[in-house]
């Protein structure tokens, strides 16, 4: 079924069933650097959001565990994300890694658009949430992208500058989401030298105290070459 995932989890590979799938935006722990980046892309013509943080559903078949990705255009580009998978109760939660893609030239038309039109990848792999949540703030996510050949350090930061967990999840139950058998990309850090374009998005959430991280990759294929 096209709503069941495979993700390993402590060794063991456990099939998902996600009905929903949900992007956070703005979830900057800095809430002034928040308003800097709202000004910056406001400057290229995004839309200033009605609210921070911003809650964008996009289509549960847009999601993919690497491989391959078709686009249109040249100007689509991935964000590392925090990405919390809900299982079939309230304790049964867990965190891995992936990529809110976007058309960044859909964004300054309709955001949500822009990110309805991306498929949204996740790693195939999963820890439990109670089994980092006491070191949140030393987890760190990196990202790199294939650029004309060459690979590109893209992210680099320790998921303190995003809102913490507990504010994220107070906001989702704002917003009265259905958690059970859901999916959320909850944020990603600043990038390192402002939004590039590739052909391949290599992403990685890193725990420093369990020594332990999760990765995953995939390639872009512009199906219109301009």
């Amino acid at each position: 079924m096209h709503n069941q995932y495979s993700v390993e989890v402590e060794g063991n590979d456990r099939i998902f069933t996600l009905n929903h799938a949900y992007c956070v935006g703005y979830t900057g722990r800095d809430k002034e650097k928040t308003l800097e980046h709202v000004a910056e892309l406001k400057e290229i013509g995004v839309p200033e959001p009605e609210e921070i943080p911003t809650l964008f559903p996009v289509s549960q078949t847009s999601l993919i565990q690497g491989g391959t990705m078709q686009v249109i255009g040249n100007q689509t580009s991935g964000e590392a994300e925090i990405v919390f998978i809900f299982g079939e109760s309230p304790d049964d939660v867990y965190v891995t890694v992936g990529s809110d893609h976007t058309d960044r030239e859909l964004e300054t038309v309709d955001i949500n658009k822009s990110k309805q039109v991306c498929d949204k990848p996740f790693a195939r792999k999963a820890w439990k949430l109670s089994d980092i949540k006491d070191h949140w703030d030393e987890l760190e996510l990196t990202s790199e992208i294939l650029v004309n050949g060459q690979w590109v350090n893209y992210q680099k930061h320790k998921v303190s500058a995003i809102l913490p967990i507990e504010e994220i999840f107070d906001y989702l139950k704002g917003k009265q989401i259905e958690f059970k058998n859901s999916i959320v990309f909850a944020g990603t850090v600043p990038l390192l030298d402002g939004f590039k374009f590739g052909q391949e998005f290599h992403m990685s959430f890193n725990d420093p105290i369990r020594n332990d991280q999760i990765s995953t990759s995939y390639k872009i294929i512009n199906l219109r070459e301009d």
